[in-house]
């Protein structure tokens, strides 16, 4: 349903890549760090929070209609089955376009589009959930992003340097996806959920810890604001489907 991860994940250096390629993550040096300026780095956080916001309610909202106005599910029927190209194209714009991702309001244009269709394809998959199933699992995933960000905002720990482990980590759950996809067991199903669950957390608070920049060896730029709320809103959404995953196979 989602793409790689490692879609948006760059090399973390100090040499500048076009704009054909995801933003590179810079070492955060007192001399260079793009965070040095207390104001840049609020006004930044504020319009990638504000961006993320915006982009799950209009999820949260499509998820609903979908639960609770089943005839969606039937108008959107061909739209639903083409999402899946839909949102990688439109990540692969985002994440190697860095002309249209920091260009208003092209950014925005694209952004609301991967976000409507994101929703179309959760909306797609959540018709096979109870409502109240689903209502637990956007609680869950609400409480356990926010405890997250605050613990990635308060914690003295780097994860911004376990990148590399994480790209590993990340493809060996693939991998175990497919071994589960394969043998079809509850048992192995809910170990795999457990684990992502685990791996995007892990990556939800590097991704915030990199968006913060601080004393965090690597940062984001400020320009990137777009690609900041996309990598947190891929995190939380991947984090809603392991725990929804979780909920359904516990009934």
């Amino acid at each position: 349903m989602l793409p790689s991860r490692g879609l948006f994940v760059g090399q973390h250096s100090n040499i500048d890549m076009p704009d054909s390629a995801p933003p590179a993550y810079g070492q955060n040096l007192e001399d260079v760090n793009c965070f040095s300026e207390a104001d840049i780095r609020r006004g930044f956080v504020r319009k990638v929070y504000v961006t993320l916001m915006v982009q799950l309610l209009i999820t949260i909202g499509i998820i609903c209609a979908f639960l609770y106005c089943h005839t969606i599910l039937k108008c959107f029927l061909f739209v639903i089955s083409s999402q899946r190209a839909t949102t990688f194209v439109l990540i692969m714009v985002l994440s190697c376009c860095g002309d249209i991702r920091r260009k208003v309001p092209l950014n925005f244009f694209f952004l609301g589009l991967f976000t409507i269709a994101e929703g179309l394809l959760l909306g797609s998959v959540t018709v096979f959930y109870d409502a109240q199933a689903v209502m637990w699992a956007v609680g869950a995933t609400a409480l356990v992003s926010f405890a997250l960000s605050v613990f990635a905002m308060q914690s003295k720990w780097d994860f911004t340097v376990a990148t590399g482990s994480m790209w590993v980590i990340c493809w060996t759950l693939i991998s175990f996806g497919l071994l589960c996809a394969i043998l079809r067991s509850q048992y192995l199903n809910i170990v795999y959920a457990s684990l992502g669950t685990l791996v995007f957390s892990i990556y939800l608070v590097m991704d915030t810890q990199l968006m913060l920049g601080k004393k965090h060896k690597y940062s984001i730029s400020p320009e990137e604001y777009i690609f900041a709320a996309l990598n947190l809103y891929i995190d939380i959404v991947v984090i809603f489907l392991m725990i929804l995953q979780l909920i359904g196979l516990s009934r």
